[in-house]
C-alpha cells in the first residue's frame, strides 16, 4: 500500500472512530436527560457535536481530494465509514429532540404538582 492510500485508510478509520464517539455521546445524553440531568445531557450533546465535526472534517478532506482529481477507492470500509457517520449524525439530532422532550415532560410534571 502506498503512502497516499495509507493516509486515506487512516482517515477512514478516524471517521469511524469519531462517528462512533459522537453516537455514544448522543446516547449518553438521552440517558442523562431521562434521569433529569439536563446540564450533563447538554454537555454530552456538545461532545457529540465536537466528535461529529471532527468526523465531518475528515469526510470533507476526502471529498476535497476527489474534487481535486485524487479520488479514493470506494471500498466496503469507506462505505461503512460513510454509513457510520450519517447514522451518528442522525442519532445526535434525535438525541437533541429527546433531551428537549424530557425537559418538557419534567416541566409539565412540575406544573401539575404546583397545581397549574
Amino acid at each position: 500500500m502506498d503512502r497516499v492510500a495509507e493516509i486515506k485508510m487512516e482517515t477512514i478509520f478516524e471517521m469511524i472512530l469519531h462517528g462512533g464517539n459522537g453516537k455514544s455521546h448522543a446516547m449518553e445524553a438521552i440517558e442523562l436527560a431521562k434521569e433529569g440531568k439536563f446540564e450533563e445531557a447538554e454537555a454530552k450533546l456538545k461532545e457529540a457535536d465536537e466528535a461529529l465535526n471532527q468526523a465531518h472534517h475528515l469526510q470533507t478532506s476526502l471529498i476535497t481530494d476527489e474534487v481535486n482529481g485524487n479520488p479514493s477507492t470506494v471500498s466496503l470500509l469507506m462505505v461503512h465509514a460513510q454509513d457510520h457517520l450519517m447514522t451518528a449524525m442522525t442519532m445526535k439530532d434525535l438525541a437533541k429532540q429527546f433531551v428537549d422532550l424530557y425537559k418538557l415532560l419534567q416541566t409539565k410534571g412540575t406544573d401539575r404538582k404546583n397545581g397549574e
